[in-house]
Order: structure tokens, then sequence, then C-alpha cells
């Protein structure tokens, strides 16, 4: 689903994004050194540039409210009966959280310790911030108006009206709302609640079709908006974007290397040579194709065949892995909202950052698996903390590239979760010992289908 998709001449979607921003900034960059000055420059950006940005922009926030509802309450419900799941499903969703919360803290202080984005010129940031300064104060201030960061936010995340939470886009009362109600499908007999889930599916597909329509444009629009941003400033603008990606790299290799193979030896017992040996085949997988989704079959089989995870385990654990823990994900949203606050100089407090950590989280887990499915919902978490939407340009040109390496963590982090919880519950492994150092040996059985058919088109990249 999330494979790459060609259009026009058969050039990769990834690569016309990438070619929009190149001509967008190179375009601006000379239009700001031969026409600084010009009335027709500014004509161009005002009305051509950025309208077209903008439409990009706002096809993207249409779907953000269907997207996190269909996606949340259908990850839930997929569970099946909590009750009958007991202990298995408890420790299963603590790992995920727990990991996915570190690796989106790990993210923000790798970012808070290198600061990339400020490695702007001042006279370049202080432009950025008179352009974009109505804006943010309205966003800042509305957040400051409720009071900010304290103990009535966890109040007002329990919604009086969910419509009216969805029209206004208070997206933690929406997301708490969809977490209830996929919880209430569990608890309703299967004629009643699959009526349910087959309709919030095929939304569901819609909404993933109308983010294909979404990205088509992206080209286009990420080269408007790059080009008003650097026909007014220059190459500037641009300066702090290589070392941004060098540390998000760097970030999601320290987590999937180091987090995560610490986790594999001092928690499950095992050697993290020997764990990423048996799991090569998964992380090229995952790189490639840039989904847990369509590696969902990949990550069941190398849980089976090289680790010996029972079918029942393996089952559960990796499809509900697939749609709802997003180590990588998280780590990467966590990063670009701390660099956009950086590059827009914008001082986010730790109570503010603790918010980033929250939505980095739970929107993680409401990411579309196609390509550019988080980009809706990280533009809703800038939104948020008062950063302007039309920041995500200058990252959205290489997001394939962080798109493919943050795919890894996400489906490791599941494959590791499918082995601590059978460690826990004491199964027994039926092809190999996990801690074995030598090769485990290929299972007959064919991976096993996992519960309920939301995992195909919910899961996030």
């Amino acid at each position: 689903m999330s494979e790459t998709k060609r259009t026009g001449r058969g050039v990769p979607l990834h690569t016309r994004i990438l070619l929009g921003l190149l001509v967008g900034a190179v375009t601006g960059v000379l239009s700001n050194l031969l026409w600084s000055d010009s009335p027709a420059l500014a004509w161009a950006v005002d009305n051509v540039a950025q309208p077209i940005g903008h439409v990009f922009l706002r096809m993207l926030f249409m779907v953000v409210v269907p997207l996190v509802f269909t996606s949340i309450t259908l990850g839930v419900a997929g569970l099946g009966d909590l009750r009958r799941l007991g202990r298995i499903g408890g420790k299963t969703f603590s790992i995920f959280l727990v990991t996915t919360a570190l690796a989106a803290t790990i993210g923000l202080a790798l970012m808070n310790v290198v600061r990339p984005g400020e490695t702007l010129d001042p006279l370049v940031r202080a432009a950025l911030l008179e352009e974009y300064a109505p804006e943010a104060a309205a966003r800042t201030g509305a957040f400051a108006e409720g009071g900010g960061f304290g103990v009535h936010t966890f109040v007002e995340i329990v919604p009086r009206n969910p419509l009216d939470a969805a029209a206004r886009g208070d997206m933690l009362g929406l997301i708490f709302f969809a977490i209830v109600f996929g919880i209430a499908l569990t608890r309703l007999s299967p004629e009643h609640a699959q009526p349910v889930t087959r309709v919030l599916d095929g939304i569901g597909q819609a909404v993933t079709v109308m983010i294909d329509f979404a990205m088509r444009l992206a080209p286009f629009g990420v080269a408007g908006l790059i080009f008003s941003v650097t026909a007014r400033f220059g190459f500037d603008v641009l300066r702090s974007l290589g070392l941004y990606l060098v540390v998000v790299l760097c970030g999601l290799t320290f987590h999937q290397f180091g987090v995560l193979g610490a986790v594999a030896k001092f928690v499950a017992g095992m050697n993290p040579r020997e764990f990423f040996r048996r799991t090569r085949v998964l992380m090229v997988t995952a790189f490639s194709t840039s989904s847990s989704s369509a590696t969902l079959p990949t990550t069941i089989r190398t849980a089976q065949e090289e680790f010996g995870v029972p079918r029942e385990v393996a089952g559960f654990v990796l499809p509900l892995g697939a749609t709802m823990n997003m180590n990588g994900t998280a780590l990467f949203e966590g990063m670009v909202v701390l660099f956009l606050a950086q590059v827009f100089g914008i001082d986010l407090s730790i109570g503010a950052q603790l918010i980033v950590v929250a939505m980095a989280v739970l929107t993680a887990i409401g990411a579309a698996g196609v390509p550019g499915g988080s980009i809706p919902l990280l533009v809703m978490v800038l939104e948020m903390v008062g950063i302007p939407g039309e920041g995500i340009a200058l990252i959205l040109g290489v997001d394939r590239i962080v798109d493919m390496a943050r795919t890894v963590p996400n489906v490791t982090g599941d494959l590791l979760t499918s082995v601590l919880v059978t460690k826990s519950e004491r199964l027994p492994f039926f092809a190999t010992e996990p801690a074995a150092d030598a090769g485990a040996p290929a299972s007959d059985e064919a991976p096993v289908a996992g519960p309920a058919s939301h995992a195909a088109g919910t899961a996030g990249d």
C-alpha cells in the first residue's frame, strides 16, 4: 500500500517531492539574489506560490479528523475482548507506550542538545518571526488562554461533545473519544460490532485515498511553500536542513541499536548482535517499503521462524504493533516540532515539550500507512504549540529518507515486544530459544493472520 507510487512518466512520487523542494529552493534563492526588492516578485509570492502551498496544506488539514478517529478506533477495536486478552494485552500496551514515549523523549533531548534550527542567521530568523508572528501569536495566545499545561489539561481531554471537539480541532478530546469508542466496540457482540468496524474501515480506506490525492499535489505545494520563504529570505533559510537530517538519522540509529539493543540484552536476555543478525531481512524490508503494514508478513515470519514466538502471540502483538507501536515515528515527530520551533525562534517550555511527547505518542498511533501519512497529524501538533504549519515545507523534501529510516525501529520494536511478551508469560518458543547463539531453524508453519483487517491501511510510519 505504501510502495512507491508512480505518476506521470514513471517518476516516483518521493522523487517528484524532492525535485519540487529543489526547484522551489533554487528559484527562490535566485529570485532573492536578483530581484529581492521587486514588486513583481512580491506579487508572485502572494498570488501564486503561497496559494498553491496553502491549498496543499488545507487538503492535509481536511483529512485530520476522520484520519484520527478511524485509525485509533479501529486500532483499539482490533484487540478483541480486553477481558479475554487479559495480561497479554496489558503487557503489550505497556511496552508500546513506554518505548514510544522513550523514543519521543530521546528525540527531544537530542534536538535540545544539538539545536540545528538555531544555525540560521539571526536576521533571517527575525524576518521569519515577523512574517509568521500574527499566526504564531494567535496559536500561542489560544493555548495560553486555556491556562497552559496543568491539571485542567487532563480534565479537558474528556470532551463534553465529541462532534464539537472535532469541529474545533480539539484533537486530544477526539483521540480520547476514539479510544473509548474502540474499547466499547470490543464489549459488543460480533453481530453488533462488525457492521460498525466495516463502516469505519471503509472510511479509513477512503481517507487513505484522500491523503494520496493530497500527496500528489505535494511537489507543487512544497515548491510553492519553499519558494515563498527563500524568495524573501534567501539561501540562509535552508542552511540548517542538512544538520537537521543528520541529527534525526543519528537519533533513529541510537534508538534502533542503542535502546532496542539494550532492551534485547538486559530484558529479553539476548545477544544484541545475534538479535539484529536474525532481524536483518526484516530491517531491509522495512527500510525499502517504508511501511509497517507492508512489512507485517515479514515481521510475523521472522518472529516465528527466527525467534520461535508462538502463533497466538505473533498473531496478536505484531498486527497491533503495526498500527500502534511507532517508536521511530514518535521520535521523528518530536524532533521535527522542536527543530521548527528553533527555526522560528519559538521557545517551548518544559510543559509544552511534555505535551509534544504525549502528542507524538498519540499521533504515531493515528498515522496512516501511506507515504506522508503522518504529515497531517504532524502539522496538527505544530499548530497546537504555536508553530506555523507552513514550516513543514522545510523538512518535507527529505521526508522520504527519514520515512525509510524511521520504519526500521518501528517494526523492530514490534518484533522485540512479541519476544518480551512470550518470555514474560513463560510460553514455549516453538522453533528455537531466542537467547541461543545458533541460527534459528525455519518453521514449516505459515505466518498467522492478525486480528481484524484494520491493520491494512491504518498503520503509519
